[in-house]
């Protein structure tokens, strides 16, 4: 979807990993590293939405790091926008609206880290989600937005167990507080 409103494939990656999850903080040789492309391509890139406010960027050391300027004027419509081109919008309308007592809800791996791989791992904690309705409404977003969604079920005690294995890893919270 992206690709056909913005022609650079280099600045669409550069939208996802910084508008998927604000917190997101990345600089030159570490993108161009995950992404397989140049230095340059990415400095031409980044420069570019650095000049447009849409990133802001800082020393840290040596390293320039870039992140998503949650201040700018457009940054909620371009989130939204990056949200409905991966999907991320119908697993919230579709499955976490539907589930009923939830008392939080969070995407890990790939996406957590701004990264378009087509496998969405969703991790929903409650004591009364209905099992059968959750797959059911799975299926169905699967097919809606063409990508896979991995679903980790877990109650409240189960989650305080696991926590700090969570608290590890980059999450993008869509429901609830990470404070169970």
């Amino acid at each position: 979807m992206l690709d056909s409103l913005i022609t650079s494939q280099t600045r669409i990656k550069l939208l996802l990993r910084f508008f998927l999850n604000p917190d997101t903080r990345g600089y030159l040789r570490q993108l161009a590293s995950d992404f397989g492309e140049s230095t340059n391509s990415i400095r031409v890139e980044l420069n570019k939405l650095s000049r447009a406010e849409i990133l802001t960027s800082r020393m840290e050391g040596r390293n320039k790091v870039y992140k998503a300027n949650t201040t700018h004027p457009l940054f909620q419509d371009i989130r939204n926008i990056v949200l409905k081109s991966t999907g991320i919008d119908q697993v919230v309308n579709n499955i976490l609206n539907k589930l009923g007592d939830m008392e939080l809800a969070f995407i890990r791996g790939d996406y957590a880290t701004g990264k378009d791989s087509g496998l969405i791992d969703l991790v929903v904690v409650g004591d009364l989600i209905n099992k059968q309705e959750l797959e059911r409404v799975r299926m169905k977003t699967e097919k809606l937005i063409g990508r896979k969604i991995s679903v980790l079920r877990l109650t409240k005690a189960e989650y305080e167990h696991l926590r700090n294995n969570f608290w590890q890893e980059p999450r993008l919270i869509l429901f609830g507080k990470d404070r169970i």
